[in-house]
This record gives structure tokens, C-alpha cells and sequence, in this order.
């Protein structure tokens, strides 16, 4: 039987090419949208590479202050003091790092001036961001204890700022102090990773942040199993009841989070104070943006679908005249579409690999690298399905109830 529907939807392809290709027209324009959407999701939520280990480390970016007796309340990103005196001596973590956000600096050098990215990091980093690292080495504890002034740059920064020359030991100045280069690194497009150059965070000027609970920094908590992430996660939660402000009298009472990629996603995004960050919130705005979405082509295919199944209408009162269900005719149409959908999935799904080698190659995100891996094409699969299901079933169900009579005659 499923054979026999399948050498049927064949023919009825073959049988109008043109109305075939405008259906796969539509599916294919869709289906690349959302593959390469659901690519760039699933590369800044569940990333692997450089941020691989992301299934045993949480972040902290916010926390929020407030008084008991006092109304308001503050959220802020983190000062050094908290990452230093709160979260580096969690039980649970096997390693925690302060990193700096990444900030827009000017590098200068004897015939130019570079705006690039910098980032102001502990040696931990190093330590949960698994880098590729090319030339030279990473700075380590002693470098950033002692506050010398290295720093690691990546491939795309060491091209432009000396090109046709050794990379290593060469120096820049950016915020009024001399840098030498230390190390080369891969580039690298994460949340945590993303940067120009990184240097120790002590290598500032000023030892004044050392002192700040608010600040510009965020902490990565990583855990030595990922089945011991959910205690780290407990502990952290915990640990801000210990926290003490130099104001008793503006501040008492602290609120931590140790978010996954997507719960810091959810919690920048939607501003939640939940202990999870709304991450299942996202994540069905996500989906519910993509249903609708697929709404419109879909009311689209309905209308294509309603014409070519009309087409067929002797054939299915042939069909029912001889005892076939509304069931049966249900599930063979809808199986055409369907499989007309899978037939374009396979389409968007190569011409979403080459939009992604469009952005990596013309650099519209900056080091950007996205491979569509096994869990892409089965969301892309998904997708499909969904799409062939939502377009199909309309029109197969009202063509399948047609009485025999009105069938034959080609008329609703």
C-alpha cells in the first residue's frame, strides 16, 4: 500500500512539473529561512568547539541587589569583588574565571590606528575555553599575578596588524600601555570567546576594580562533571545570602543565577529573576515565531494543494465509488505533500549548507563557523515534516469528504 502511494505521488509530480517546481519553490525559500535560523541557534545555545565543555560550566553575567525594608532594587553586571570573593571559592567548581566583556579599544602602531575588540581575563579562562591555539602560548597564572604585559591575539588580528611578519613578539599600544604579542589563537564567533586580542585582567592601570561589586565583568563556573553541574548550581544560588555590601543600609539582600548558554540568552532578553531564566519561555516564543512563520507559505501550498487535488477529483470519486475511506485518502494525500516537503527539505537543506558558507566567506558575522551536524538535519526533517502536515491536511481532508457523485463530476 505505501509503496503503491508512493509510485502515486510520483506520477502526479511528474504529471505537472510546472505547479511541482512552484511547490518546491516555496518549500525550499521557507526551509532555508528556518534551517539557517535553527543553525544559529543551535550553534549560540548548544555550541561546540572553543565553548565544547559549555554542558559543565554555567555563567553568571547579572546579579541583583536590593534592601528588605527599602522598596527598588538594582541589577548590574558583575565587579571583580564579587567573582574574587564570592564565586571563586565555590566547593562545587572545579574551576571559575573573571572575564571582562569584551571591549571596542584602538591599537595603534607606527602607520595606522586598528579598532578591535579586547578582553581583560584571568588565566582560569583559558583553563574552560578550549581555544586552537596556532603559535607561541597562553598566558598563564604567574603572567597575570605578576600584571606583565602580554597578550594573545587571534589569526584575523595578527594578519592585519603585522602582516607578511613574525606575529610573535611583536607590540602594540592600546589604552595607553605596551602590549607583546604572546600567542595566536583561532578565531572564534561564542559569547564567551568572542574577541581581537585578550590580556590579564591585571595588566590595567589601576588596581581599582579590584574593590567594585558593579562592574564589567562575568564569571564561568565550571563543574568537574556535568552531573555535578545542578550542586554548583545550588551552591552559587546559596552563596549570595553571604554576600556583604560596604552600604548595609542600601543593600542587603543578593539574588545569584548560574545560567546555561540558553537561561543567559532568556534572562538578558526577558529580563527574569527566575531561577532557570525563563529558558522554556524562549525557547516557545522561538517556536511559536517560526509556526507562524511557516503560516503564510503554508495558506500558500493550501491554495496550490486545493488545485491539484481538484484536478484529481474523478480519481478520488473513482476511488470512493469502489469503497475507499475518507481516512485512506486523507493519509495518501497528505503522505504527496509530505513527501513533496521531504523532496524540498533535501533542497533547502544544501542551500542552507551554502548560505552558511556565503556568511562564513563574506564574514557577515565576524569568524563565524557553522556546520550543519546530524541535529540540523533533523530539525530540518522536523521542520519539513511539520510544514508537509500543515499544507496538506486541509485540503486532503475536504477533497476525502466529497460525495462520490460530485467527484466524478468535478465539482465540490
Amino acid at each position: 500500500m505505501f509503496r503503491n502511494y508512493l509510485m502515486t505521488a510520483w506520477k502526479v509530480f511528474m504529471r505537472r512539473k510546472l505547479f511541482t517546481a512552484i511547490n518546491l519553490l516555496c518549500i525550499v525559500l521557507t526551509l532555508v529561512v528556518l534551517m539557517v535560523v535553527t543553525a544559529l541557534l543551535q550553534n549560540t545555545f548548544y555550541p561546540t568547539g572553543v565553548e565544547g565543555r559549555s554542558d559543565r560550566y554555567v555563567q553568571m553575567l547579572l546579579y541583583r541587589s536590593s534592601h528588605t525594608n527599602k522598596p527598588g532594587w538594582r541589577s548590574g553586571t558583575l565587579g571583580y569583588k564579587v567573582v574574587d570573593q564570592y564565586l571563586k571559592p565555590l566547593k562545587h567548581a572545579e574551576v571559575v574565571s573573571a572575564a571582562g566583556l569584551a571591549l571596542t579599544i584602538s591599537v595603534y602602531q607606527p602607520d595606522r590606528v586598528s579598532s578591535l575588540q579586547m578582553r581583560q581575563t584571568d588565566a582560569e579562562y583559558w583553563q574552560i575555553l578550549d581555544f586552537k591555539l596556532l603559535q607561541g602560548r597562553l598566558y598563564n597564572k604567574d603572567d597575570v599575578a605578576q600584571g606583565r604585559m602580554v597578550a594573545v591575539i587571534n589569526e584575523s588580528t595578527a594578519r592585519k596588524l603585522f602582516p607578511g611578519q613574525a606575529y610573535l613578539g611583536q607590540k602594540f599600544n592600546a589604552m595607553g600601555q605596551d602590549f607583546t604579542v604572546i600567542g595566536v589563537v583561532q578565531d572564534e564567533l561564542h559569547v564567551n570567546a568572542i574577541s581581537d586580542i585578550w590580556v590579564p585582567l591585571t595588566s590595567q592601570p589601576s588596581t581599582g576594580y579590584k574593590s567594585q561589586m558593579f562592574g564589567s565583568f562575568s564569571a564561568i563556573m565550571m563543574a568537574p562533571s556535568a552531573a555535578e553541574l545542578p550542586a554548583l548550581q545550588r551552591e552559587i544560588i546559596e552563596t549570595a545570602k553571604r554576600v556583604q555590601y560596604d552600604d548595609p543600609n542600601q543593600f542587603n539582600k543578593t539574588q545569584f543565577w548560574g545560567d546555561s548558554k540558553l537561561a543567559l540568552f532568556s534572562r538578558t532578553l526577558l529580563d527574569s529573576q527566575a531561577d532557570d531564566g525563563d529558558a522554556p519561555k524562549l525557547l516557545s516564543i522561538i517556536v511559536v515565531l517560526m509556526l507562524l512563520f511557516m503560516t503564510l507559505p503554508a495558506l500558500n501550498l493550501i491554495n496550490l494543494n486545493m488545485g491539484r487535488i481538484l484536478e484529481r477529483s474523478s480519481e478520488i470519486g473513482v476511488r470512493k465509488a469502489f469503497g475507499a475511506t475518507s481516512r485512506q485518502l486523507v493519509v495518501q494525500l497528505v503522505l504527496e505533500n509530505v513527501l513533496l516537503c521531504l523532496i524540498g527539505g533535501a533542497i533547502g537543506l544544501a542551500c542552507a549548507t551554502g548560505v552558511l558558507w556565503w556568511m562564513e566567506s563574506w564574514s557577515v558575522l565576524p569568524y563565524l563557523k557553522i556546520h550543519l551536524n546530524l541535529a540540523i538535519f533533523g530539525y530540518g526533517l522536523l521542520i519539513a515534516l511539520v510544514f508537509g502536515v500543515m499544507s496538506g491536511v486541509i485540503p486532503a481532508w475536504k477533497m476525502s469528504r466529497m460525495a462520490p457523485v460530485h467527484a466524478l463530476k468535478g465539482t465540490a
